[in-house]
């Protein structure tokens, strides 16, 4: 599959932006099958100075916590941890730049075009000044609705949405942010309330809203 499809018309869209020098992008080249022109292609975008290039997804997060693995002492011989008999959970709106690891979250209660559009101008207003705005994203139904389609045409000098492939969530950053914060938070973890939930996830993310290190490396197209 062509990179233009992949990620919407960007060869289309990218046609009067000047090109830069490669960049390449192992965590991508590594997970696709795609030709090496393609990921090329994605390579230079990320590597463009004036351009701000964002992955965005959504995901829940449960009272009831996450299970993994865990290491035991071995006079233990029947672990068990507590679990929160709710469906009860957290839901955000997140974003990530892979060039230098800044995160943006917000909290939603439900998914649809209205609180997606709150996301994208949240999202907006952290494009740095004079860069362009390219976001990646799957193809849920709130991602097309025609609710968000004339607020960004008016913006479309400078705000462009580049659609994965159905199926494809390896190919999205951020996916990786959720498993680490699963894997930092909610493993193996009892939470009583709701907000105790709340409060752990959101001080997670609250700690990589600026440049950080961390989520720079973890989600790198380097």
């Amino acid at each position: 599959m062509m990179l233009n499809s992949v990620f919407g018309n960007a060869k289309d869209y990218f046609t009067n932006w000047d090109s830069v020098s490669e960049n390449h992008a192992p965590s991508l080249l590594e997970l696709t099958l795609k030709p090496k022109s393609d990921i090329k292609k994605l390579r230079r975008l990320a590597k463009r100075n004036d351009l701000d290039l964002w992955f965005e997804d959504e995901c829940h997060f449960q009272q009831h916590g996450s299970r993994c693995a865990m290491w035991v002492p071995p006079e233990d011989t029947d672990p068990f941890v507590l679990q929160e008999p709710t469906r009860k959970g957290l839901g955000v709106f997140g974003a990530v730049c892979p060039a230098d690891g800044r995160l943006s979250i917000a909290q939603a209660d439900s998914f649809c075009a209205e609180t997606f559009l709150d996301f994208l101008k949240q999202l907006f207003r952290r494009r740095r000044k004079g860069h362009k705005m390219v976001i990646i994203l799957d193809n849920a139904r709130w991602h097309h609705a025609k609710a968000i389609k004339p607020w960004i045409k008016e913006r479309r000098k400078y705000l462009r949405l580049d659609f994965l492939p159905p199926y494809s969530p390896e190919l999205n950053c951020i996916e990786r942010v959720w498993k680490l914060t699963r894997r930092l938070r909610t493993h193996n973890q009892y939470f009583s309330r709701l907000e105790d939930l709340v409060e752990t996830v959101l001080d997670q993310f609250r700690s990589w809203q600026k440049p950080n290190q961390l989520l720079q490396r973890l989600c790198a197209v380097i």
